[in-house]
């Protein structure tokens, strides 16, 4: 006799399924996204409103979060603005989301009055799930996997494509020679603050410094090469229509400022939503250590595109470009998108704030 198949978790989004993401005040930072952690394993304990079970669960996180390496996971407690303060002089070394929000957010996982816990894998599903009363056991659970994941124990390569031969080994040099003979200046990213897209520049996060190009028949040159040897490939491979491409810089990355790029995504402000597919297109991969691209929701493998060639990738994807430790790295990277997007884009420049000017004038 055949058995049944069994029931699917009946509450969404499930175990095995894509954990709900949001941004929201920890600590000092105001909007904190969820979905930078790509890549660790994140518990979030839900202390709920009973004021017994609350305490005795921040007190054994407090207690625990010492012995979970902060490098493969990461934990944090769930709270409401008006706990706060309360939290922070009790727990200090609590970290906290203290927003309603993700409270709200998850209380289709029967995370109600009476809290609980939610583990997040690396690549952002929930993992597991379990009453308030189970802390001891979640918390031991986490500490024993894998440090690189469940999904990095099957080597799982990232949905990435691989393209040579875009630039011609003498474009990739004139590139470069432009890049030295002109400099480049610090390199900022974007962040939604007070409803604007701004431009930061924290080394903390990001070390690189960019050239624009500015010569029109340099842009032109690097286009025509996008457009005829790569774009038919993407076409192929991931099935879009690439019709815009936004940015037209060499950036560089130096040793001697280990030059490098935090785990990030590249569309999750306003001014940057309607960016479809990111490319990195290196000028001389023979010429520098480190450097590589890496994509922490699958797994710690590199890549790194040859000379000339093109690692493409969707722009919703987390990703890094590790510390260059030798030589200097030189790449061309822009942004592709198509016409659906070029509508958001158009709606979303009145967004664009200070240190964006560039993002408006390049439209594609």
């Amino acid at each position: 006799m055949m058995q049944q198949i069994p029931p699917i978790d009946p509450i969404r989004p499930g175990i095995g399924e894509l954990a709900p993401l949001f941004a929201a005040r920890c600590g000092d930072i105001a909007q904190f996204h969820l979905s930078s952690l790509g890549g660790r394993h994140i518990v979030l304990c839900f202390p709920g409103q009973n004021l017994e079970p609350a305490i005795a669960a921040l007190d054994l996180l407090a207690a625990t979060i010492a012995s979970i390496d902060d490098v493969h996971a990461v934990c944090f407690a769930v709270i409401g603005d008006e706990g706060a303060p309360v939290v922070r002089q009790r727990w200090p070394v609590l970290r906290c989301f203290h927003q309603q929000a993700p409270a709200r957010l998850y209380s289709m996982y029967n995370v109600g009055l009476e809290g609980g816990w939610i583990v997040i894998d690396t690549a952002m599903r929930i993992l597991l799930r379990a009453p308030l009363s189970e802390g001891s056991a979640v918390l031991a659970w986490v500490a024993s996997l894998p440090r690189a994941g469940l999904l990095a124990s099957a080597d799982m390569p990232a949905p990435v494509l691989t393209v040579p031969g875009i630039f011609e080994p003498e474009f990739c040099r004139y590139l470069i020679a432009l890049y030295q003979q002109n400099g480049g200046v610090d390199s900022g990213f974007m962040r939604d603050v007070n409803g604007q897209t701004v431009g930061v520049v924290d080394h903390s996060f990001k070390r690189r410094r960019d050239m624009d190009i500015t010569d029109e028949a340099v842009r032109v040159a690097a286009r025509q090469r996008v457009e005829r040897r790569l774009v038919p490939m993407i076409t192929r491979a991931l099935n879009f229509r690439t019709t815009r491409m936004e940015r037209y810089i060499v950036a560089c990355y130096d040793s001697s400022e280990r030059g490098f790029f935090s785990p990030h995504r590249d569309n999750t402000t306003r001014g940057t939503a309607h960016r479809r597919f990111a490319v990195t297109i290196n000028l001389n991969a023979d010429e520098f250590e480190g450097g590589e691209l890496r994509f922490p929701e699958f797994s710690p493998r590199t890549y790194r595109a040859p000379t000339g060639g093109a690692v493409v990738f969707c722009c919703s994807l987390l990703h890094e470009a590790t510390p260059v430790t030798a030589g200097t790295r030189y790449a061309f990277l822009p942004f592709l998108y198509d016409e659906e997007a070029a509508r958001q884009r158009e709606a979303n420049i009145g967004f664009l704030g200070d240190g964006t000017a560039q993002y408006k004038a390049q439209a594609g």
